[in-house]
């Protein structure tokens, strides 16, 4: 099938199954509004263009894909190029068991159940191999117990994607399992914490002798730093992708062009510094989409890249530098607040907001270790307790 071809088959598909008018909501980790809709994608071959045809694609090139995704774009329609950016279904396609597999994927694709990942800790953030949930095993299943942090949509998740400990008696990164935690059952409590941005998207999970199959488990038995690799690469390439926009919606410029009609309708456009800060904000977010397209070139199924810390990070300079650029262009006009102000409104909701990219799937500091260590080749950093048993190794 030429490019052209494939254009037009998509192009007249979606003129048969979407309705322009419907708008797409915001990604969120529960269930997905658009399940039916997403079930004529998955099974048209569109969610996941490159997979095999007997997992629900259509063993099309990246570039193919790419043209599907640019066509679904143009309408505002959801669910295409979810084999480079689904990081639930990738991780489960790469690593669960065919039976557990055939049984978790479909539902990912089509947003038929919500999920979140449950990795941090209150002493196991920066140091995710450091975690103490434990998981053990009993019979056909593993008892959990242990406490989450900064967990999304966890009140509403099926499931959450939940990294545990399951060996004591080795090296940490060698004693940590990967699981599909069923979150709807006793003994899981989910606790809302407050964000500057007054709202509660993060929670504390307190787990406590929670149940979780053994089937469910990613990967081998004490396998799960190789698969939580793989999972936080997908999870940090969409966040190097794109980012969440302003809040209120309600007339404040968005887009590549944002920063230009805010320099336009403050008169200060001409000014050469003004341009130049623009200019370089624009070059960063076209560099980092480079960066990102090679990046996902290189990622393959049950892989990651140290290459997705370069876009994370970038993505989290972007964000601080052109929320700086908007209070700067806004003037004094950035001390209001309010649905009534709208531009000021959106400008300081981005520049709390922007903290949360800095932080999320592995703050800057880390990205700069992984990319000075894996990428540049530098010497890492001291770790004392990388290779005593963990049951010797001290906490606070």
């Amino acid at each position: 099938m030429t490019d052209e071809e494939l254009i037009a088959e998509v192009r007249g598909w979606l003129a048969a199954n979407w309705n322009p008018r419907d708008k797409v909501q915001a990604e969120s980790f529960g269930r997905s509004p658009y399940q039916s809709f997403l079930e004529k994608v998955l099974a048209a071959g569109y969610a996941v263009p490159s997979w095999p045809k007997e997992l629900g694609g259509r063993a099309m090139t990246p570039a193919q894909g790419r043209l599907i995704e640019r066509e679904f774009a143009a309408v505002g329609a959801p669910g295409a190029g979810q084999d480079r950016h689904n990081l639930w279904a990738n991780t489960a396609l790469a690593y669960a068991t065919p039976e557990f597999r055939d049984e978790i994927v479909p539902k990912l694709l089509t947003g038929a159940v919500g999920m979140c990942l449950l990795y941090s800790e209150p002493g196991a953030g920066s140091d995710l191999a450091a975690v103490r949930t434990r998981a053990d095993l009993e019979g056909d299943r593993f008892r959990v117990n242990g406490q989450k942090v900064w967990t999304s949509g966890a009140a509403i998740a099926d499931y959450g994607m939940l990294i545990a400990r399951t060996d004591w008696d080795v090296p940490k990164h060698l004693g940590i399992s990967f699981f599909f935690l069923p979150m709807k059952q006793p003994g899981i409590e989910v606790r809302p914490l407050r964000q500057i941005t007054d709202e509660a998207h993060f929670n504390e999970v307190f787990i406590t002798d929670a149940f979780v199959p053994a089937a469910n488990l990613l990967g081998p038995l004490n396998g799960g730093w190789k698969v939580l690799q793989t999972a936080l690469a997908y999870e940090r390439s969409v966040m190097g992708d794109a980012a969440r926009g302003p809040r209120s919606g309600k007339g404040s410029p968005k887009g590549d062009g944002a920063l230009v009609e805010l320099a336009r309708e403050a008169g200060v456009l001409d000014d050469p510094l003004i341009r130049q800060e623009i200019a370089q904000v624009t070059a960063w977010k076209i560099l980092n989409r480079m960066n990102n397209a090679r990046a996902k070139a290189e990622l393959k199924r049950g892989t990651s890249s140290p290459i997705m810390s370069l876009g994370k990070l970038a993505m989290s300079r972007i964000l601080h530098q052109e929320a700086r650029l908007r209070t700067l262009l806004l003037g004094a006009d950035s001390l209001l607040e309010g649905p009534d102000h709208p531009r000021a409104e959106d400008a300081n909701f981005l520049s709390l907001n922007a903290y949360f990219t800095s932080i999320g799937g592995g703050t800057d500091q880390i990205q700069r270790n992984i990319i000075g260590e894996r990428v540049l080749g530098l010497p890492k950093e001291p770790e004392i307790d990388r290779t005593m048993p963990f049951r010797e190794v001290r906490s606070g």
